[in-house]
């Protein structure tokens, strides 16, 4: 299990969980952030500093949430547009960067917030 970063992030961005993550596993795509679920270490700091409360325990996510725990697991696990191989488990997200896509539960809402 690990934790979930769900559609409240989907044109957020806020960031403050990178801020606080010890192991450097939250990835960032055009529209959202996604948890590298084996690099994730479950200490749970990213929670509590989610404005928008995205972040979830897996076991934790509300039915109409359920799908984004294997749509995070799919960020790294599929070929996204304009790349040429699965990210996989990169070994920290501030050494990539930007990754620049999403995947296609997340590039497929219609734009979120106001």
């Amino acid at each position: 299990m690990t934790y979930v970063i769900a559609e409240p992030c989907v044109d957020e961005l806020d960031r403050a969980c990178v801020a606080e993550c010890p192991v450097d596993c939250i990835y960032e795509g055009a529209r959202s952030l996604y948890i590298q679920p084996d690099e994730c270490v479950d200490c749970g700091a990213c929670e509590p500093v989610c404005p928008v409360e995205a972040i979830y325990y897996e076991d934790d996510l509300p039915r109409a949430l359920r799908p984004y725990a294997p749509d995070n697991a799919a960020f790294f696990a599929l070929t996204l547009p304009g790349r040429d191989a699965p990210l996989g488990s990169p070994g920290g997200a501030g050494k990539l960067g930007p990754v620049g896509v999403d995947t296609p539960l997340v590039a497929g809402l219609p734009p979120q917030g106001g």
